[in-house]
């Protein structure tokens, strides 16, 4: 009866051929199609086995009712075009009507249908009130279901007229999405309960103990809102929040608590003191208040500065071989043991006051990936002396020389017979030197013994330049003048385990000692709870800059740890510094 034969089976039985032929002819029935279903029994003669399926398809397409049902179906295909209305109410009642549809596991469906297709989805709101003043012709009534998350708004109560008013419209919240309540509306009624004479904090109280669906009656704002365009604003928090802890909150409940590192999108600025913010990683599009990063700066600057680390530096490039300061870094191959004449002070472009003022509370920042070709972001190391910074970078570099590479300090002290320029050192007279540094192109420098040592910025552009990830570890201090849209550093901060666990792993550890000591071999006697303090140290003051942290307790575990973790910062997408992305 159709076009087309109908689809081949791979398992032809009876049952499925005479299925095939049914299915085809309903989805394209003609004039003759009950004359066909009569004289099926005959054309499928050849494939019957058995007696009783002869007997079964002679009652099968001899039933009349079968008839009635492919007129219903005509019917209802002559009419689809015009989507004509159902005649009868539900599924069941039609069904009854075919003999067909009358066995139980049928009949069943049909009753499940008509349940589900009848029941009312939509939420039971109570009947608006009956005594509503006609005169009140500025007085809206609102109806809002309330769920389990918060309505989105917060209240205040004005100081001239003690009228309760709509303080701030939470962005992806209930009222927000709703549309009937905005910023200025006075709040007359909740639930019938006036609030005139109430406190922000007892109308709370009734919104909470409230379920299901609530009522405010209000005066609306004559004052028209102006559309927000705020293009989408992310910030890394450079610390800890808690909204449950923060006296100062409007609303304890409309806070979002968010940890240092953090993504936070900003959803509105409007409010100086609090911003409207949601969490990057979360679908909820309602927005919850942090502080404003005005407000949060004003906050920490009341509380003081944080325990600095004891880092001098000197006023002048020339009276740096008269000033005492930090012991010189392994980095720079020079050894401890003259701890009287083995001091060195490190010269930078901005005062150490510049690192108290920069009160560190958010960070705009931007997706960033790594193009195929660009140039590796520089990998910078930090972390207290003796914590195995240089054992992490001597495992990198011997896993993959071809991956990594390390820059060569300079030095104006003369170049030994066994040395060679460029493989030791980089050997500069000492006028040169000093004029590098007044030109500010060392990252970090140093005098010992009457000679300069130092890391200069021409040496890290020589690695990257390379397409190799160059590994350089500075004081914490120097971090901020590497952070640039050139360097893109991706910061690592090497911290140690507990203290008990130092003196158990470290007590009879040994290190080699540098090419000042020509490479002898010593005990590991440094102080723990010194290192353990300058951790504290450098994580309270420079945490925030830091992108990593890897405790090294164990050194193949650790070294494990940051492999991985450089891998990723090659392959996937980071948040960085908004100005990185305009280079």
């Amino acid at each position: 009866c159709c076009k087309g034969e109908p689809p081949p089976c791979s398992n032809p039985t009876l049952l499925c051929t005479v299925t095939l032929l049914i299915s085809s002819c309903f989805v394209c029935p003609s004039p003759g199609f009950y004359d066909l279903l009569v004289s099926l029994p005959s054309q499928l003669q050849p494939h019957v086995i058995h007696p009783e399926d002869s007997t079964f398809l002679k009652d099968l397409f001899g039933e009349k009712s079968l008839y009635s049902l492919i007129k219903i179906h005509d019917i209802l295909r002559h009419y689809e075009e015009s989507k004509p209305l159902p005649v009868l109410d539900s599924a069941v009642t039609l069904g009854s009507q075919v003999r067909l549809f009358k066995t139980i596991n049928l009949y069943s469906i049909l009753s499940v249908h008509d349940t589900v297709a009848q029941k009312n989805y939509d939420p039971e709101l109570p009947p608006l009130p009956e005594d509503i003043d006609d005169d009140e012709d500025s007085v809206k009534i609102i109806r809002l279901v309330k769920n389990k998350e918060p309505l989105g708004a917060t209240i205040r109560r004005d100081d001239d007229t003690g009228a309760i008013l709509v303080a701030r419209i939470m962005k992806g919240g209930a009222a927000d999405r709703s549309g009937l309540i905005h910023i200025g509306d006075e709040l007359k009624e909740v639930n019938g309960i006036p609030v005139d004479d109430k406190k922000p904090e007892e109308v709370i109280r009734i919104l909470s103990q409230s379920q299901g669906a609530i009522t405010f009656k209000v005066v609306p704002c004559l004052k028209e809102e102006v559309p927000s365009k705020e293009p989408k604003v992310f910030v890394k928090a450079l610390f800890n929040f808690d909204p449950n802890e923060d006296k100062a909150i409007p609303c304890k409940e409309a806070g979002l608590a968010f940890k240092k590192g953090s993504i936070l999108q900003i959803m509105s600025q409007d409010d100086a003191t609090w911003w409207q913010a949601r969490l990057e990683v979360e679908a909820n599009p309602r927005a919850g208040l942090i502080p404003s990063k005005q407000f949060q700066e004003r906050r920490f600057a009341l509380r003081g500065p944080a325990p600095a680390l004891s880092l001098k530096r000197t006023p002048s490039r020339r009276s740096c071989k008269h000033k005492k300061g930090i012991g010189f870094r392994r980095s720079f191959r020079l050894s401890k043991r003259d701890k009287k004449t083995n001091k060195a002070m490190y010269e930078s472009k901005k005062s150490e006051m510049y690192d108290m003022a920069d009160v560190p509370t958010y960070e705009e920042v931007t997706p960033y990936h790594r193009l195929a070709g660009a140039k590796h972001r520089l990998v910078v190391f930090v972390g207290p002396t003796g914590v195995g910074l240089n054992e992490l970078k001597k495992k990198l570099l011997i896993s993959d020389p071809q991956h990594f590479g390390v820059t060569i300090p300079h030095t104006s002290r003369a170049k030994r017979n066994q040395e060679s320029d460029g493989v030791e050192y980089h050997f500069i007279s000492k006028h040169l030197f000093e004029t590098d540094i007044h030109n500010n192109k060392f990252i970090e420098y140093g005098e010992y013994k009457g000679n300069y040592y130092g890391t200069s910025l021409d040496s890290i552009r020589s690695i990257l330049s390379k397409n190799k990830v160059c590994l350089l570890d500075v004081q914490p201090q120097m971090i901020k003048h590497l952070r640039t849209a050139e360097f893109k550093p991706f910061v690592v901060f090497v911290k140690p385990p507990l203290i008990e666990r130092l003196s158990e792993t470290r007590q009879n550890a040994k290190f080699m000692s540098g090419k000042e000591d020509k490479g002898s071999v010593r005990p590991f006697k440094e102080d723990f709870q010194e290192m353990v303090r300058t951790s504290e140290v450098m994580e309270n003051q420079y945490g925030h800059l830091f992108d990593q942290v890897i405790v090294n307790d164990d050194l193949s575990i650790a070294f494990n740890e940051l492999r991985m973790v450089l891998r990723t910062v090659e392959t996937e997408t980071h948040w960085v510094p908004v100005s990185w992305n305009h280079s």
